[in-house]
């Protein structure tokens, strides 16, 4: 992930308050066990997608707080959970890029952050997991032979995962476009509920 960012920093800055998602000017002020009770469902959902449960707890308690930020004792704090659990996470975590690690000016103790990009960055390194997919479908298919039935599949692997490497830029393109035009404030960010659809 490159170091420089094209989104704008709006984080409300380093104090606790505004780290655990309870900066006034922001007018966010959730309740606490609401906080965690979404954490937890989020988490199983990410889990039931293949991210270990540890990890997947620290990424939604970054993505959960305005700054996007957190010390390590702060997690712990949230997640009520041990120091040595929150660092093999944000260890996997920096592994996927995503999350990073900061410094806080003027004092010793990291800060792990997530950036509101986060999933443009994850389908950009997408393209390259499908490069590799697609090297070894073919380097399969030679090995099969395309006619045979087990060939004939991984044809349609490759062909399919082709067709998704070439769209994905197209794709991308129109969510900058969507992007710009969302509200600052994330108002009408709400997804249509299941009857509304």
């Amino acid at each position: 992930m490159s170091a420089a960012r094209s989104v704008p920093d709006r984080d409300p800055g380093f104090g606790p308050e505004a780290d655990l998602g309870t900066d006034s000017g922001s007018g966010s002020n959730p309740d606490p066990e609401a906080l965690r009770a979404f954490i937890e469902r989020f988490t199983t959902v990410l889990c039931d997608s293949g991210f270990p449960p540890m990890p997947a707890r620290v990424f939604v308690a970054l993505l959960a707080t305005d700054s996007g930020r957190l010390t390590a004792a702060e997690l712990g704090e949230l997640l009520q959970i041990s120091p040595a659990a929150v660092s093999g996470a944000v260890r996997y975590l920096m592994q996927l890029n995503l999350v990073s690690r900061e410094r806080e000016p003027g004092s010793r103790r990291d800060r792990y952050r997530v950036y509101n990009d986060i999933w443009y960055e994850a389908a950009l390194r997408r393209d390259q997991v499908l490069v590799r997919w697609e090297t070894s479908l073919a380097e399969g298919i030679s090995v099969l032979g395309a006619d045979s039935p087990a060939g004939v599949r991984l044809v349609e692997s490759l062909a399919f995962f082709a067709f998704i490497r070439e769209e994905l830029p197209l794709l991308l393109e129109r969510w900058h476009q969507v992007r710009a035009a969302l509200p600052a404030d994330g108002a009408s960010a709400q997804p249509a509920g299941p009857d509304q659809a």
